[in-house]
């Protein structure tokens, strides 16, 4: 191991020496390339369990809210909105509801609305008519007694107890909105998938968490 440290440190400060040693020689923009030594098996999210699967698919989905990439801490100041636009707790705190953006729209033309996040959450529970083959993040939801949706630009976690933290599961790579119009088969296509959802020009930034 310190044989391999010590390789990789050479090997850095080699690519210090040949580039220059400093930030101001690197330009802006271009395309940067990294090699995968694999890639994902399908493109259904709620399938994969590895980095290979996972990281990459966190392109081609959105959360109701993310962790903001230039935070180092995951935290709960750091959480950010994308498909939901603010969220807050009841007075006894089981119950977190997100107001949706509006106008949102998924890459086939289909509208997003409550009903995706009420979706999403079925396969996550094993609710759903159309299962995902293997459900790895069954258990991060074992506190969640259902999602209810007030209207289609609203939805509400009950959760059985207390739980603070509760945000962060919805913040990282595991928790994305898939839509309701596909199903499990269809989201592993890639013809199928409908992609990313497009996002309004408008970035909302009223939070309350």
């Amino acid at each position: 191991m310190i044989r391999a440290i010590r390789e990789f440190a050479a090997a850095t400060a080699l690519a210090l020496v040949l580039t220059g040693g400093s930030a101001a020689a690197q330009k802006a923009g271009g395309t940067l390339r990294i090699y995968n030594p694999d890639s994902p098996p399908g493109l259904n999210i709620y399938e994969q369990a590895t980095p290979f699967g996972q990281a990459l698919l966190m392109a081609v989905y959105n959360n109701l809210i993310l962790f903001d990439r230039h935070d180092p801490l995951i935290r709960l100041e750091s959480i950010k909105p994308d498909l939901a636009t603010t969220w807050e707790w009841n007075d006894d705190g089981t119950a977190l509801t997100f107001t949706l953006r509006q106008g949102v729209k998924w890459h086939d033309g289909q509208p997003f609305t409550a009903k995706g996040v009420l979706c999403t959450i079925d396969l996550q529970l094993d609710k759903a008519q159309d299962k995902v083959r293997f459900n790895p993040r069954k258990s991060n939801f074992k506190n969640l007694e259902s999602v209810t949706a007030e209207n289609d630009h609203q939805v509400t976690f009950l959760l059985k107890r207390r739980q603070p933290a509760f945000p962060t599961l919805l913040a990282g790579g595991f928790s994305a909105i898939t839509p309701c119009h596909q199903t499990p088969d269809q989201m592993r296509s890639i013809r199928s998938v409908p992609g990313r959802s497009n996002l309004s020009s408008s970035s909302p930034t009223n939070t309350s968490s």
